[in-house]
């Protein structure tokens, strides 16, 4: 062979292995493709428990097609797809008699064998206010303050593992006000699906709750809502080292033998505006979708709509379902009426959901 045909061999030889390689790449490419389109399933799917025709479901369904195609003006980058959550009563029940955390502060200062005889004046009389809010409906003024405060208090010296231990000891007392749930069950199957489907999105969600940060983690311990630690924000107290004492943290060096503990004081309560200031702080990113559902959550709401560069919705529950659920009509209508006048979706969980607890859970 002359040296002009090896080199037309070789040629010939080099090309066919750049075919057989790029082949070789475009299968890969398409087995990639098809594997990761079945395993993501269709919306309709993914939203199996809300209900056909669902106008909610709908919105959120085509809001996602249009953020997600990267050819749409609309189109959002997976970094900048960011969803926030209030947690009661949106993602988690808050009516069994009312706020997790608030049960949580009168079993243990009313309750508890272990705490209620060295329980503050402060502390009983603010968990008498609860007694009190739950029997007649009416709450006293400053409650939400004062609760933080005594839940503060009642649980200073606690280390963070001893405190998340405590919730989830309580978390396994049965619902007062339901069959077949305890306390930590208490979840919206419906909008565990949502947390899915955006997740399979690649959107990074946020729980910012008005319940204090250490008590909403414990919740989410071992809990189907599957949110790292450092996406779930709330309500404040301090936390101090054990050998601190009364040093300022500024004079004091945390050291080997020493241990975080709650340090008996409150900071701030999560609510209204302090839930559009926390975002700004911890997240540094204007979020595109927001879900809550009651006024406390109408300026995170406004704040992700509102002057956002990229396209945006709100989302609030409304709590009328009173057979499943101790829903509330009243409660509902007003928040249907802010939904009208804010541009809001409103979630009916009556009429959205073909469910509402996991299986086997009734109202008594």
């Amino acid at each position: 062979m002359s040296s002009e045909e090896i080199r037309e061999e070789n040629v010939y030889s080099s090309r066919k292995g750049i075919l057989m390689m790029t082949g070789v790449l475009a299968f890969a490419a398409l087995v990639i493709i098809v594997s990761y389109l079945v395993r993501m399933p269709s919306p309709e799917k993914a939203l199996s428990l809300w209900t056909d025709g669902s106008a909610s479901k709908e919105a959120l369904i085509s809001y996602m097609e249009t953020i997600t195609d990267e050819k749409s003006p609309d189109y959002i980058a997976p970094e900048d797809r960011i969803a926030v959550f209030d947690l009661d009563g949106t993602l988690f029940c808050e009516t069994d008699p009312n706020y997790f955390d608030y049960t949580l502060l009168v079993y243990r200062v009313l309750e508890d064998p272990d705490y209620k005889d060295r329980a503050s004046d402060f502390e009983r009389e603010t968990a008498g206010k609860i007694v009190t809010l739950n029997e007649t409906g009416e709450a006293a003024k400053g409650l939400e303050m004062d609760h933080g405060r005594a839940v503060a208090s009642a649980f200073s010296g606690m280390t963070i593992g001893e405190f998340n231990d405590y919730i989830q000891e309580f978390k396994k007392l049965p619902m007062p006000g339901y069959n077949g749930m305890n306390r930590g069950d208490g979840f919206y199957e419906p909008m565990l699906q949502v947390i899915d489907y955006l997740k399979e999105n690649d959107f990074t969600i946020f729980v910012v709750s008005g319940t204090d940060r250490f008590i909403v983690r414990g919740i989410l311990y071992d809990s189907p809502l599957d949110i790292p630690e450092a996406q779930i924000i709330g309500s404040d107290e301090t936390v101090v080292a054990k050998d601190q004492g009364d040093t300022d943290g500024l004079n004091y060096v945390f050291d080997e033998d020493d241990e975080l503990i709650l340090g008996g004081d409150f900071i701030i309560k999560n609510l209204k505006m302090n839930k559009v200031a926390v975002i700004a702080q911890e997240i540094g990113v204007q979020p595109v979708l927001s879900f809550g559902n009651s006024s406390g959550d109408s300026s995170m709401a406004e704040y992700t709509t509102s002057n956002n560069p990229r396209k945006s919705l709100a989302f609030m529950l409304c709590c009328d379902d009173t057979v499943r659920e101790n829903g509330n009509p009243e409660k509902a209508d007003k928040m249907y009426d802010m939904c009208r006048e804010f541009d809001w979706v409103p979630i009916s969980m009556k009429n959205d959901w073909t469910t509402i607890y996991k299986d086997g859970v009734t109202r008594k």
